[in-house]
């Protein structure tokens, strides 16, 4: 996970006066995870962070289940979901299960008149379309084309787009989403294997501290539910803040591919972990070099895991009829495999140049009402021979 950053003014002592120029205190935060005995940061308020003017009325936001028990190889047409000028209403949910929440959105507007919080999960915004910036008490973070947002649970935030065309994977996490812990030393450094180190990852920056009272609309999303608050001052009210606890971006074109003679299984394709499920970044590669290799993958039992492939860009070398946006769900149970003629056809090639995200789940995933509407024809009927 990212390593202690510190932005704007902090007292020399955590816990101790911080005063501002009219001798009042600074209200002091601690943001913290699994109560106090892992990650956090504390946040210098201007204003404490409590003062809560109104709470309307919930509204829910659970998604709505199609079936929970199905064995079947399925695709589906991930840009067939809608735009929506509002980023919360965009957001729909395909496959889930207690672990996570894969959802598709497609916004065409910035956050400008509320605010954000996911009081429940970790967010993981994959950028597919688009471009602007993330702003949040900690700062800010441009995004673009490829960009992994790695957004804490609880932290309130504000997307501003440059564009009306978006398009964005999204991952809700119960359990926190970390770096992989095989790549990182008992001090929490990443090590020289890994496919991607700590210059890689942008932390918030530019820190702006909004002094102001009024009223702030933060819609909270809690246990499938949004809660409309109304703040009386400006979350990103912060003079400073430091710690461990705090939004960061990595873009999946600065992850350095793992390479060998022979064809390497998809854990070398791991980007982040979390309780019962990983993600992996699938970017253009040499490919195997022995003599006799066979670059593409070979067969495969799910035993114990649901495999979800986002298609980004590029050829797909096992894959025939792949669109830009479409997801394809191989539940565990029963194998896959590279799709006929594929082998053949990636024997002596050099190179793909293949971009996508996978995400590996242990326990099954559910099929939403929304991911129906764009399942694409009989995608387990495609291995039968041409």
């Amino acid at each position: 996970m990212p390593q202690y950053h510190v932005l704007g003014q902090v007292p020399a002592k955590r816990h101790t006066q911080f005063r501002k120029k009219d001798g009042s205190l600074y209200a002091e935060e601690l943001v913290s995870t699994h109560g106090f005995s892992s990650v956090y940061s504390l946040i210098y308020h201007c204003h404490p962070p409590t003062m809560i003017k109104e709470v309307g009325p919930a509204y829910s936001v659970e998604p709505k289940l199609a079936y929970q028990r199905s064995l079947m190889h399925q695709s589906f047409e991930g840009f067939d979901i809608a735009p929506a000028d509002d980023y919360l209403e965009s957001r729909k949910a395909v496959l889930v299960n207690n672990d996570l929440h894969i959802s598709l959105a497609a916004p065409r507007k910035s956050m400008k008149d509320y605010f954000f919080k996911n009081a429940d999960a970790d967010e993981v915004l994959f950028i597919h379309e688009g471009e602007g910036t993330f702003y949040s008490i900690y700062g800010s973070i441009p995004f673009a084309y490829g960009d992994y947002l790695v957004i804490p649970r609880g932290t309130i935030y504000q997307l501003e787009f440059k564009t009306e065309k978006n398009r964005l994977l999204i991952v809700e996490s119960f359990t926190a989403v970390e770096t992989v812990k095989r790549y990182r030393n008992e001090y929490g450094q990443l090590e020289e294997h890994s496919p991607y180190c700590e210059r890689d990852i942008r932390r918030p920056a530019n820190l702006k501290t909004i002094d102001e009272k009024g009223e702030f609309h933060i819609h909270i999303k809690k246990e499938g539910y949004i809660y409309p608050y109304i703040y009386a001052t400006h979350p990103f009210d912060a003079i400073g803040w430091d710690g461990n606890h705090y939004p960061w971006a990595l873009s999946i074109h600065d992850f350095e591919p793992i390479t060998g003679r022979v064809h390497l299984p998809p854990p070398i394709h791991q980007t982040f972990e979390a309780r019962n499920y990983v993600i992996c970044s699938f970017v253009p590669r040499m490919y195997d070099y022995h003599p006799l290799a066979i670059p593409v993958p070979y067969n495969h039992s799910n035993v114990d895991s649901d495999e979800v492939l986002y298609y980004v860009d590029g050829d797909f070398m096992s894959r025939k009829s792949v669109t830009r946006g479409m997801i394809t769900l191989h539940p565990g149970g029963i194998p896959h495999g590279p799709h006929p003629g594929t082998v053949e056809k990636g024997i002596g090639k050099t190179e793909t140049k293949e971009l996508a995200v996978m995400i590996d789940t242990f326990k099954p995933l559910w099929v939403t009402q929304d991911a129906v509407k764009i399942i694409k024809g009989d995608y387990y009927k495609s291995w039968l021979s041409d």
